[in-house]
């Protein structure tokens, strides 16, 4: 177990905490105030083309085609290994959609809080649903944490952790571009992704991730399925 690894990560955990709970710092209220004024003001009759593509980047089908997107960004990361095969890479993706599943349990069993997103904590703002058709999420009741952004979060970790550098770099990316369109259009805070969802990463993920049996873990399954495969496999005679 990579003991300093994971203190120093839960140590980051620490800062953002502070950084929210100390009443002297107005750090996220500020930022959270001026990120969603700057994109809210573009909301609206004047641009028509930028708001239907807010409210299209905040539906149902676009939540799917990311995932899609993720999906195929595990098949990339399985492509440039050169360390593991199939496998090891269904291993991972398995272990990754329970650690993601377990997280988002505990997230709304214990974690959930009733915070307004900006959209309904501001008066008089440009609601995306008043300019558009889409069925697009606009507010949330309970925004904080992201749960959004912890999924995001969890995908872009194990990305770091076994993909490489290429492949780890543009699963950043895309975690940022999965979370962004609910922050403009005033549905998150930037503190429910970038204070409370990456905390919690901070301070969970490190325990599986720098752990030396998640490791041995993976490889024992890769060595199940490859033995699965083998028996199911058609042989020629």
């Amino acid at each position: 177990m990579q003991v300093r690894r994971i203190l120093f990560y839960n140590a980051l955990a620490l800062v953002l905490i502070l950084s929210w709970w100390l009443p002297s710092v107005l750090f996220w209220t500020r930022l959270d105030d001026d990120v969603f004024y700057f994109f809210n003001q573009f909301i609206g009759p004047v641009y028509p083309h930028w708001t239907e593509t807010l409210a299209l980047l905040n539906t149902r089908a676009f939540d799917k085609i990311m995932f899609g997107v993720l999906v195929v960004m595990l098949f990339v990361a399985m492509v440039r290994d050169r360390n593991g095969g199939w496998q090891k890479w269904l291993a991972i993706g398995l272990i990754m959609s329970v650690v993601g599943a377990l997280l988002n349990e505990l997230l709304h069993t214990h974690f959930l809080m009733t915070r307004p997103s900006p959209t309904l904590w501001h008066g008089q703002v440009n609601l995306l649903s008043d300019y558009t058709a889409l069925n697009a999420k606009t507010t949330a009741s309970n925004s904080f944490p992201s749960d959004h952004g912890v999924m995001a979060m969890v995908f872009a970790s194990f990305m770091l952790r076994f993909a490489d550098r290429v492949t780890a770099s543009l699963s950043v990316a895309l975690t940022v571009m999965v979370t962004l369109p609910r922050i403009m259009v005033g549905a998150h805070w930037v503190s429910d992704v970038y204070f409370g969802a990456l905390a919690i990463a901070l301070v969970v993920l490190p325990w599986v991730l720098c752990n030396s049996q998640i490791q041995r873990l993976i490889d024992g399954m890769a060595q199940t399925f490859d033995r699965i495969y083998q028996r199911c496999r058609p042989h020629a005679f």
